[in-house]
């Protein structure tokens, strides 16, 4: 697999850890199920090994996020390592859940569910009618449904 690592890594930009993006990219490419001969392989691990490394980065960040959060704790609230992995793998799915909204279904749905307004008041806030904010909503809420209990 050294070609393939040396190409990944120059195609996509990745200095890292070629060998573990070219890993991670095949085993993600087996678990595609994809069938079908590719008339563009090259193209399609580009693009696997590209989100691969976007979600490395956007696990970072939630990473970085969370332990600022935790260093203000005090030292006997701080949670171990086991807890801090099943945080920061929920923060992830969560993450990934989020970003396949649109964004007025988001906004929405944060609205409701971090600042706690009714439905009236994001209705008002977004300046959409009661009904179209109510399937906004449902609509969110579904899509959460489908990663967590469908794809997850």
């Amino acid at each position: 697999m050294p070609g393939e690592e040396g190409w990944l890594s120059r195609r996509i930009g990745c200095r890292e850890n070629p060998a573990v993006l070219a890993e991670d990219t095949f085993v993600r490419l087996l678990e595609s199920r994809q069938f079908s001969p590719l008339r563009e392989p090259r193209a399609y691990l580009s693009s696997i090994a590209r989100g691969l490394m976007i979600d490395q980065y956007r696990r970072r960040e939630l990473e970085r996020a969370y332990l600022e959060s935790v260093a203000v704790l005090p030292q006997q609230e701080v949670p171990s390592e086991e807890t801090r992995r099943l945080i920061l793998d929920s923060l992830e799915r969560i993450d990934r859940m989020l970003d396949l909204l649109k964004p007025r279904f988001l906004q929405a749905f944060l609205l409701a569910q971090l600042d706690g307004l009714t439905c009236p008041q994001i209705a008002q806030r977004l300046g959409v009618s009661r009904a179209t904010l109510e399937r906004d909503l449902a609509k969110a809420l579904q899509q959460c449904y489908r990663v967590r209990y469908v794809e997850g």
